[in-house]
């Protein structure tokens, strides 16, 4: 039985040190070279690398046995449904909870609270990034139902965005385009991908590969827009202080 779990543990093993490699060997030219490091800091980054290294091995030998099947078999069975609108919530549902336990998404919050002396405290950031990518996976999921183009989300989407540039300050815009990069993390995309193809793969006259893909384009969408939000109340905030 454990044995099953660590089919093609190997080839994983393989992949992510070549991943890591370039950046490991990097640091050990810069540190030769120009960092000089006490050797005491010098091996505790070694070892959190080497921790990284297996950690990110384990993730993705769980990505391929467990997140991909799980999420295709959700969607495929909820798109089977006569009920298959449900979809829409259950989408948004899986959003939230995946992005509230997406590690890249923690980091980010972090330094964002310490970057801003704590005047943007992380529970604002998790919340407001969840609401986002939520709000995302469940038109991911409208749009495989539907079958509408993904230009019909982007467009508008994107020139909301531009729109509200105007009333949000830059820090709050860099923030934006940051996190919807991190919302993009490895568990948000394997899973909720994993659920747009298995609906995708079930629904007539839908084609996973035209219609199950897009989604992260539009979790990366998402995620902006309300950050960008955030930065017009924090604004209005400031200003009513100000008065």
């Amino acid at each position: 039985m454990i044995a099953k779990l660590f089919i093609g543990f190997f080839s994983i093993l393989i992949e992510v040190a070549l991943a890591l490699a370039p950046l490991i060997l990097f640091f050990i030219l810069f540190q030769v070279f120009f960092l000089k490091l006490p050797r005491e800091k010098f091996i505790n980054i070694l070892k959190g690398a080497l921790l990284a290294f297996f950690g990110l091995a384990f993730f993705l030998q769980g990505v391929n046995m467990a997140f991909f099947p799980v999420g295709e078999i959700i969607g495929f069975t909820i798109a089977s449904l006569r009920d298959n609108w449900l979809l829409v919530p259950i989408g948004f549902l899986m959003g939230f909870t995946v992005t509230f336990a997406e590690p890249t998404v923690r980091i980010l919050n972090l330094e964002v609270e310490k970057v801003t002396s704590g005047s943007i405290p992380q529970k604002v950031m998790l919340y407001t990034l969840s609401i986002g990518v939520a709000i995302s996976t469940a038109l991911s999921m409208l749009r495989v139902l539907t079958g509408w183009p993904l230009y019909y989300f982007l467009i508008p989407g994107y020139l909301l965005a531009l729109v509200l540039f105007r009333y949000s300050s830059p820090a709050f815009i860099a923030i934006a385009f940051d996190a919807g990069a991190v919302s993009t993390g490895p568990m948000t995309v394997t899973f909720i991908l994993a659920i747009a193809l298995g609906a995708a793969s079930v629904l007539e006259g839908r084609n996973p590969l035209i219609d199950g893909f897009g989604m992260v384009s539009l979790v990366f969408m998402a995620p902006i827009l309300t950050v960008l939000v955030l930065g017009m109340l924090f604004n209005r905030q400031k200003k009513k202080e100000e008065a």
